[in-house]
């Protein structure tokens, strides 16, 4: 499965989450909704992953955490906050090029649309 096909998956089930339970929840809430929800339907989902930070050789104990990695090969980042900032977009780029995944999603469930605060960033080119 592409990425591009992963995506699709996770981008559909969090809008349907967000249209049953809505806007207003934290952040923990609709993380373990999603990953329940990928999970039932079939894919590989990793939550709260540790992102190893290595400075100059060396590994550096800074707690680090994706919310979820979708079959290795997508992070999601979640938030629930009134707007993102750029620091959001930022840190999701940071967590692709540590783990060299390709594909992230950061998504804003405090939004009354959903569709209007996702986002996907990318870790280098390609067909994403």
């Amino acid at each position: 499965m592409t990425e591009n096909e992963i995506s699709h998956k996770i981008i559909g089930t969090a809008i349907s989450i967000h249209r049953t339970i809505g806007p207003g929840l934290l952040e923990s809430a609709y993380e373990n909704a999603l990953a329940y929800d990928l999970r039932l339907a079939g894919l590989n989902v990793k939550q709260q992953v540790p992102m190893p930070f290595i400075y100059k050789g060396v590994k550096q104990d800074v707690g680090y955490r994706v919310d979820l990695l979708v079959e290795n090969k997508v992070i999601i980042e979640i938030k629930a906050v009134e707007s993102l900032a750029p620091v959001h977009f930022a840190q999701v780029l940071t967590y692709l090029k540590l783990s060299d995944v390709k594909l992230g999603l950061l998504l804003n469930f405090n939004s009354k649309i959903l569709k209007e605060n996702i986002h996907r960033i990318v870790n280098g080119l390609g067909d994403y």
